[in-house]
């Protein structure tokens, strides 16, 4: 399931003729990567946990803001906060106002937040690589349901090719049955008995067409197209598997699943450390510069004067909590427990892989046994069909003996058919656990 170029891709996914072509497994595996609704709100997920991390990058720089007021008071008031001495040089020229306007310019930054603005960023920056990871995991679903589809509709149109043989086998078998019938060397039962199995594999042919035709809309849905026609066979080898569970499990920690866990429990452990911030100082800055604005009032010498007052100022601002009933030790406490969750969940996760990967494993040699069954079935099926055909031509055996052995070797065919596909789809699921379906 190797992912074709890109620009070869859009040339052949976006071509007119799409729908008209026959598809191959890897151009619908790349056609759904771009297309599917699933993988779009997978990478929208990716893009806001970045758009977090960014946002909580830029929170500790700290903002800048535009500022304006208006304020009207029942007492005058002088545009600026002035010193005893300033006033006494000229006390009715000291400009006062009733209505105050102020503008200006004013940057704040927290400069010491006991470190949660730092881990936030963590935390901010590992959901960022756990939604990279899940968008990679939405991905190998994605491959995998697509071609367990797209077995499916191989699987289907081999066994509607093998029940079209069977029918015309059939048919053939009912046409000699009629002749021998009007030349009065058959009776007039045995032909009723071969066309009654000729009309029930006739609708079981118009059923496997339905399904087929009904697997390829579920894989145009999936996929994001309108339509598929014709998809392209696949080579299916059947070999007995061979996988070390131990080993895999060793190599397990590179799995996106097992990291997704892994990054969870570090992320938890970072909001414990953020959940302590509150038992250290918070320290902020802020800075102003601007002016106040306003017209003198009745009771200064220069009534109706419009007069305006640079003002600036620098300040700290600090704030420690030294006891607030148990707040702090509760959230931290849940932020301990959240992580405890984590690790029985980054525990459970390497569990549940060890599980799925023994059952994929007995699955596929199941699936091989059967293959390997279904073989030898066939090719004995097969040889008592052509046995009771020469027994019925010779009279030996009846219509039913013939009928029966036809219809068991036409079941043993498409057990055989089933068992193949059946085998390469549980190998497709060990490539999905072990994530191999997206390259």
């Amino acid at each position: 399931m190797k992912k074709f170029l890109l620009s070869a891709l859009f040339v052949s996914l976006f071509s007119p003729h799409l729908f008209s072509k026959t598809l191959t497994l890897e151009r619908l595996i790349d056609y759904s990567m771009e297309h599917s609704t699933a993988v779009k709100k997978s990478k929208a997920q990716m893009e806001l946990a970045r758009t977090q991390h960014n946002e909580s990058a830029a929170a500790r720089l700290g903002s800048i803001d535009l500022v304006g007021s208006y304020t009207h008071y029942n007492l005058p008031r002088t545009l600026a906060p002035l010193t005893p001495a300033s006033i006494l040089s000229d006390p009715e020229g000291v400009p006062t106002t009733t209505n105050l306007f102020a503008t200006g310019i004013m940057y704040t930054v927290p400069l010491f937040t006991g470190f949660a603005q730092t881990r936030q960023v963590e935390m901010d920056a590992i959901a960022t690589e756990l939604a990279k990871s899940k968008l990679f995991l939405t991905k190998e679903q994605l491959a995998y349901n697509v071609a367990s589809l797209y077995l499916s509709i191989l699987a289907l149109q081999e066994m509607l090719s093998a029940q079209h043989d069977h029918v015309i086998a059939l048919k053939k078998l009912t046409e000699v049955i009629k002749k021998e019938v009007s030349l009065g060397k058959k009776a007039q039962i045995d032909l009723l008995k071969a066309e009654n199995d000729l009309y029930g594999n006739l609708s079981y042919e118009e059923v496997l067409k339905g399904n087929i035709a009904m697997t390829k809309a579920s894989l145009a849905s999936l996929v994001g197209l309108e339509r598929i026609e014709k998809i392209a066979p696949i080579r299916v080898s059947v070999k007995r598997p061979d996988y070390s569970i131990d080993r895999l499990l060793k190599d397990a920690d590179s799995l996106k699943r097992v990291r997704i866990a892994a990054l969870n429990v570090k992320k938890a452990d970072k909001g414990v450390q953020k959940s302590r911030a509150s038992r250290y100082p918070q320290v902020s800055m802020s800075a102003y510069y601007g002016y106040n604005y306003g017209e003198n009032d009745t009771s200064n010498k220069y009534p109706d004067d419009f007069n305006s007052q640079e003002n600036w100022q620098i300040g700290l601002n600090a704030k420690w909590t030294l006891f607030d009933f148990g707040k702090n030790n509760a959230v931290t406490q849940k932020a301990k427990i959240a992580k405890m969750q984590a690790e029985f969940d980054r525990n459970q996760t390497l569990l549940d892989l060890r599980k799925s990967l023994v059952e994929a494993y007995e699955k596929m040699k199941q699936s091989y046994a059967n293959y390997r069954g279904s073989v030898k079935q066939y090719a004995l099926a097969k040889e008592s069909e052509q046995i009771e055909r020469v027994r019925y031509k010779s009279s030996v055996s009846t219509i039913n003996d013939l009928l029966y052995a036809s219809s068991q070797a036409h079941i043993a065919r498409a057990k055989l058919i089933e068992s193949k596909y059946n085998y390469q789809k549980e190998k497709f699921y060990m490539d999905y656990l072990l994530e191999r379906g997206v390259k």
